[in-house]
């Protein structure tokens, strides 16, 4: 919370983070558009066309967003973005808030934030993704942009989201919190006792079972 509502002098925090998955989907049937008295109508009747991966930075202090799209989460994807990030924001230190997936701590990302000095990386607590004000960002990605859209091919979402990433930059603004730093940190603190009382059981391996070849006489 400290980056977001004190942050660092001659510095830009920003909150990193992937959203997989994004499908292109097309309608069975036309829309029907809106008319008097009668909503816009569509069928839940859907074909799939692939999907794609959307890695994107927020700007705390302006909520403009950085992004690639890509077509898997990857570490080597994940850390050719931040390159474009440490070139879109040159001379400055780079404060960035991520969530603990692997690809975020793994060595291969230790060897980058060694080779980048002026990048430091801060990690949420474990199940508290919704500290990363990204997720903000996301939610009205899939509110306004991809709910009921009809893409016929993977080019078609990747045009939406390159537009819709356009216009929302063109008018974007900071989110501001509606708790305060207190209630936060009540919310956070709660969970980790959580955690601590509540330890997640390990998953339990099925045993592989042994394939016989059966034998005709």
């Amino acid at each position: 919370m400290g980056l977001y509502l004190s942050p660092p002098q001659n510095a830009l925090v920003l909150c990193v983070d992937e959203k997989p998955g994004i499908q292109a989907l097309d309608r069975t049937q036309p829309l029907l558009p809106l008319r008097a008295n009668k909503p816009r109508s569509w069928t839940n009747e859907y074909v799939r066309h692939g999907t794609q991966t959307l890695i994107a930075a927020l700007e705390i202090a302006t909520g403009k967003v950085v992004a690639h799209i890509r077509n898997r989460r990857t570490s080597v994807n994940f850390l050719r973005f931040m390159n474009e990030v440490v070139r879109t924001y040159p001379d400055r230190d780079l404060h960035v808030v991520a969530d603990n997936l692997n690809i975020h701590k793994n060595e291969a990302a230790g060897r980058w934030l060694s080779r980048h000095p002026r990048v430091h990386f801060h990690y949420t607590p474990t199940h508290a993704s919704w500290v990363n004000l990204i997720e903000c960002f996301f939610s009205i990605l899939s509110k306004q942009a991809l709910a009921h859209s009809v893409q016929h091919s993977k080019r078609d979402l990747k045009d939406l989201l390159h537009r819709f990433l356009a216009s929302y930059n063109a008018t974007c603004g900071p989110f501001t919190w509606t708790k305060g730093p207190q209630q936060l940190q009540r919310i956070i603190e709660t969970t980790q006792q959580y955690q601590a009382t509540h330890p997640r059981k390990p998953r339990r391996r099925r045993a592989k079972r042994k394939k016989v070849d059966s034998i005709k006489n």
